[in-house]
């Protein structure tokens, strides 16, 4: 029988009545290193980023994988040896980058809250670049800097106030952000980094949001950014690079989102036709190469029916798979072994006591207990967001490259939970 592909999932796929992540039965998986289980395709993520490289051939780009999207070492490995940079939130973040092989140079150091301890270490490394938030921390930036007897190389995150179109909660580039400098404030935080004697002006940044299915936003960001490009340098403050951040969104639930290789070739030539084209460019994706190439597999717990409602409990929760009780988001949920009888209607929800803590409602799906099901499009912001509620360990993650499976991340045990706690006094017998 040929193999059918999951639409979105090129590199998952039925064959003989079992779901296949590239040459590795799922349920194989699932047997061996239990459940909950991450399992991500290197393929997929090598496919999701050639897609950028295509539309970049000939220009001066550097891709920097936003890893605030998964962390994995496993994951951070595959983008440092194809060559990619990375876009870091965290202290923490440049440790992993740097323990997965990642080079210092091709760092740039993003957030609103970077503490002088983060500046420092990250100034020592040799990072590439930091994205500056705000004016205060500029001065503080300078002030590290100059304590190092070094200059920092910087970028300001400029907001455009472009509407993304997205969940408000990741909607990035609105005047009521957090995010970036004011618009109007742009102009003078450029003419004042210039003065300072340990910050050193490398460019300009943009990130308007995450999970975005349009061009549209992407075009009025490239317009605005350019504007103010020539405002900046024409007030004599060169900029080497132009950074345009992330944000393309992938196929949840019949999302359309361009190909990334064609929504760039359509924004390069918005800055052919103002005379940008040959300028070093950098970008962040996080989700768009990581978050199709991975699958949460889960057993079904019970099956409990109701007056209203049908429960499917499996034994993933929302600490495990936490964006459809953060965002309402939908993943779709698919049996590891479809059955031929006819599917009843459920709502997929985990074990923890919480009302919130659902998988999927209204799912169709014929079931029995001890089934096992793949939650898809769990590569991004999943495990990356993962917590011990309830006492629940971490998932195992598991790269599949081909026919080779290597456990990337060993699941948590409650010793390694509670290795970190302490009781107070002593306790009598």
């Amino acid at each position: 029988m040929k193999p059918q592909n999951l639409p979105g999932h090129p590199h998952f796929s039925y064959r003989d009545n079992a779901l296949f992540c590239e040459e590795i039965r799922l349920s194989d998986l699932a047997q061996t290193h239990g459940t909950p289980l991450f399992v991500y395709s290197k393929n997929a993520m090598l496919a999701a980023l050639a897609s950028y490289q295509r539309g970049f051939v000939g220009r001066q780009v550097q891709i920097c994988y936003a890893m605030k999207a998964n962390p994995a070492l496993g994951v951070i490995q595959v983008f440092a040896e194809a060559g990619c940079g990375f876009d870091i939130v965290s202290g923490g973040d440049m440790d992993r980058v740097l323990a997965a092989g990642g080079e210092a140079d091709k760092i740039i150091f993003s957030g609103v809250g970077k503490t002088r301890a983060e500046m420092r270490r990250a100034l020592q490394a040799g990072i590439g670049c930091f994205n500056v938030e705000s004016e205060a921390e500029l001065d503080v930036l300078n002030e590290v800097a100059l304590s190092l007897g070094s200059r920092a190389p910087v970028s300001i995150r400029v907001n455009p106030n472009v509407d993304p179109q997205t969940h408000p909660y990741i909607s990035t580039g609105l005047k009521d952000s957090k995010f970036g400098v004011a618009h109007e404030r742009v102009l003078p935080t450029y003419r004042r980094a210039a003065t300072l004697a340990g910050i050193r002006v490398l460019g300009i940044d943009c990130h308007i949001g995450s999970q975005i299915t349009q061009e549209g936003p992407y075009l009025d960001a490239v317009e605005r950014m350019l504007d103010l490009v020539e405002a900046i340098e024409a007030a004599g403050v060169p900029l080497q690079h132009i950074d345009f951040g992330g944000g393309l969104g992938i196929d949840y639930h019949g999302e359309t989102p361009p190909d990334a290789e064609r929504l760039w070739q359509t924004l390069l030539a918005r800055l052919d036709a103002r005379g940008f084209g040959q300028r070093q460019l950098m970008i962040e994706p996080g989700r768009s190469l990581v978050g199709n190439a991975g699958v949460c597999l889960s057993e079904v717990l019970y099956l409990k029916p109701g007056e209203q409602k049908n429960f499917c409990i499996i034994d993933a929760a929302m600490n495990d798979l936490p964006r459809p009780a953060m965002y309402q988001a939908y993943h779709q949920i698919v049996p590891l072994s479809p059955r031929p009888e006819a599917p009843g209607k459920y709502d997929v929800v985990g074990p923890i006591c919480e009302s919130g803590d659902w998988i999927g409602h209204d799912r169709a799906l014929a079931l029995l207990a001890g089934d096992r099901l793949a939650v898809l499009s769990a590569g991004a912001y999943c495990m990356s967001m993962a917590s011990n509620y309830n006492s629940r360990g971490r998932a195992a993650e598991i790269l599949v490259n081909g026919a080779q499976a290597d456990v990337i991340r060993q699941r948590e045990t409650m010793a390694q939970q509670m290795q970190g706690e302490r009781l107070v006094g002593s306790r009598s017998s």
